[in-house]
């Protein structure tokens, strides 16, 4: 199986609960990190991202970072930022606070762009943001926006992470317009 590198956001990393948790979102986004290190993906850091996961990493996410780093399946990019896409977004006819949301999430869409095109993420108000933009701007089409919690990601990690196929091309951006 290929390996893919995923772009993991930092409300999953807060979100895991270790061995003993037993809310629905922990245990969820616990399995999911864990699938991902047993299986031979990676996951994509930036500066932005590893700040944000520095912040707000539960205890369990910061012992399966140091296993991500220890099997070399840590991938740290710095893909610049994308002044197309910033730009289109300033350009949308949505309020101040839904392009400001979408600004402070960009980084996610920029790692994503730099490496498999796919985000793993529980914020759905961001993700329906970028899919309505996704009409406007082209390259968030090709970015596939997973939510753990609501879609069957471990099956999909398992797969190959495909951004292909039925079921991956519902998560593309953009899909649900």
């Amino acid at each position: 199986m290929l390996s893919k590198n995923l772009v993991i956001d930092a409300d999953i990393a807060q979100a895991c609960g270790g061995d003993n948790a037993t809310h629905p979102t922990a245990t969820v986004t616990r399995d999911f990190l864990q699938a991902v290190l047993t299986i031979c993906h990676k996951t994509v850091m930036t500066s932005a991202i590893q700040k944000e996961w520095n912040n707000h990493q539960s205890s369990f996410a910061r012992k399966w970072r140091r296993s991500m780093v220890a099997k070399k399946k840590l991938v740290v990019l710095n893909p610049g930022e994308r002044e197309d896409i910033r730009q289109g977004i300033e350009e949308q006819g949505v309020s101040d606070n839904k392009k400001k949301a979408m600004l402070k999430d960009l980084h996610l869409i920029e790692a994503a762009l730099g490496a498999d095109r796919s985000v793993v993420s529980l914020d759905d108000t961001v993700r329906d943001l970028f899919s309505v933009t996704a009409n406007n701007i082209a390259d968030l089409r090709t970015v596939l926006w997973v939510n753990p919690v609501r879609e069957n990601a471990i099956v999909w990690l398992e797969n190959g992470a495909p951004t292909g196929g039925v079921r991956s091309q519902q998560w593309l951006l953009g899909s649900n317009n």
